[in-house]
């Protein structure tokens, strides 16, 4: 809001077209500025010369069983993500990308798998949102930061993003209905922690030591363990936010008996939520799921440890819940 006041200031319109450019845009998010009917048709005029409307237009939309949706949304510029839409008691939470592609290169994961191509803006994330909303027909009252890219490279869009979705305004989703996940991204963990949000941090660990983590996320490498949990207890020093770390369960890889001891001791004393979360498959992945025995096995060794830990539910397993597939799919078909 404050960006648009400031915006149309330079141009000369008075504070209050901003608040209803903004209810126009997040409230009841039309598509053109034409729609826009009680502005002033110069002012419409001057916006449509310098300005446009994001939006993320359907390609492909896929219905598990579970009822959890999946769209391939493609943006004006032709580039495509992913959001998914899951169903719960408290509610509907979709999942949204914040980059088109990812230069993160985590091993198990498809969004990573072609580069990033480039961020997305602010508004093109708030599109994935209410192009959801807009055909599940369902209000969405959670947001998870955890689709394609990570968010915190591209930490202004993210920002601005966040401050859009949960203004009074607009969706007026509260900060502590989102989760942000990242891979580890160390300056911009502690610089988020400044902005003293109430969100929930969720950190992709997947991996207690150096060595394994490094062989799973090349992110490791200029993050190693260490630097990521004394940054992880800072942010929650700063905020008083418990962060959640994720832990993807990778048959033979990182579930055994005894890296359960070293996570645990890795963030003891910091109250910490483990999700465990059975991987979804990926083509051209190495990796494949443990079994829901050893999950439950890992589980209980955390828990005896101290460890607060849950399994994630596996939801839209029956329609490539695993962000990037679509995305890559999408691709494929366009370069034959």
């Amino acid at each position: 809001m404050e960006q648009l006041k400031e915006e149309l200031k330079q141009a000369g319109y008075p504070a209050y077209r901003a608040d209803q450019l903004f209810q126009w845009l997040h409230n009841r998010r039309v598509t053109a500025f034409s729609q826009m009917t009680n502005l002033p048709k110069s002012m419409v005029s001057w916006l449509e010369e310098n300005y446009q409307i994001d939006f993320a237009a359907p390609v492909r939309k896929q219905v598990s069983k579970d009822k959890t949706v999946k769209y391939l949304f493609r943006m004006s510029d032709g580039n495509c993500v992913e959001s998914v839409v899951m169903f719960y008691e408290y509610g509907a939470s979709v999942c949204i990308s914040t980059q088109v592609g990812c230069r993160m290169g985590c091993r198990f994961c498809a969004s990573t798998q072609a580069g990033r191509v480039r961020n997305l803006t602010a508004g093109e994330i708030c599109a994935e949102v209410y192009a959801a909303q807009a055909d599940t027909q369902q209000r969405i009252s959670h947001i998870v930061l955890m689709g394609i890219g990570e968010p915190l490279d591209n930490y202004e869009n993210v920002l601005s993003f966040l401050r859009i979705i949960s203004c009074p305004e607009g969706l007026c989703i509260g900060m502590r209905n989102i989760s942000l996940s990242t891979c580890g991204v160390v300056p911009q963990i502690d610089r988020l922690a400044r902005e003293n949000l109430q969100l929930t941090l969720s950190v992709s660990l997947h991996a207690p030591n150096n060595t394994l983590r490094s062989s799973m996320m090349p992110v490791n490498d200029a993050y190693p363990v260490e630097d990521l949990i004394a940054a992880c207890r800072r942010y929650q020093n700063t905020t008083g936010r418990r962060v959640s770390f994720e832990y993807s369960m990778v048959k033979g890889v990182n579930d055994s008996e005894k890296q359960a001891d070293e996570l645990a001791e890795l963030i003891k004393g910091m109250g910490a939520h483990v999700n465990l979360i059975p991987i979804n498959p990926v083509d051209g992945s190495p990796y494949s799921a443990s079994d829901a025995k050893n999950v439950l096995r890992f589980q209980k060794l955390l828990e005896a440890r101290g460890i607060n830990a849950t399994v994630r539910r596996r939801l839209g397993t029956d329609i490539s819940a695993a962000c990037g597939q679509l995305r890559r799919e999408e691709m494929q078909k366009t370069e034959h």
